[in-house]
């Protein structure tokens, strides 16, 4: 049977690997381990990071949630000053969990959503006041 190579992306990083089709009879066989050595970091492609969909209106910074799913966690109160990257909310969509961090420094000014619930794509989940 003929090997193929795969290019995989697990968490932003690839991936080289080679895998044989196994036939019917040989599936119960005890097949070699496969261990994952991760690609230098000079040979990743880099993707920078996107920040969840905002919305600038009158001085204030409006996240949206980038996908539907449901809230998992709440990071952050309000009242509560953020950094530029600080996680806010942890959101799970498709089975994945996606964390929506602060795009800029400031303070929480309107938490809309709860620890468990659902949202829609584009909803308002985080307003916040600028520093």
């Amino acid at each position: 049977m003929a090997v193929r190579k795969f290019r995989i992306r697990v968490n932003g990083v690839e991936y080289d690997v080679e895998a044989e089709e196994v036939s019917a009879e040989r599936s119960t066989e005890e097949l070699p381990r496969v261990s994952r050595i991760p690609q230098t970091p000079s040979s990743v492609a880099s993707e920078p990071l996107r920040p969840a969909p905002m919305i600038r209106h009158n001085g204030e910074i409006i996240i949206e949630a980038p996908l539907p799913g449901a809230v998992l966690d709440v990071k952050v109160q309000e009242g509560q000053s953020v950094d530029v990257g600080q996680v806010l909310i942890i959101l799970e969509a498709m089975k994945m969990e996606n964390e929506v961090t602060a795009p800029a420094a400031g303070n929480i000014k309107s938490l809309r959503v709860n620890k468990g619930s659902s949202v829609e794509a584009n909803e308002v989940l985080v307003i916040i006041e600028p520093q």
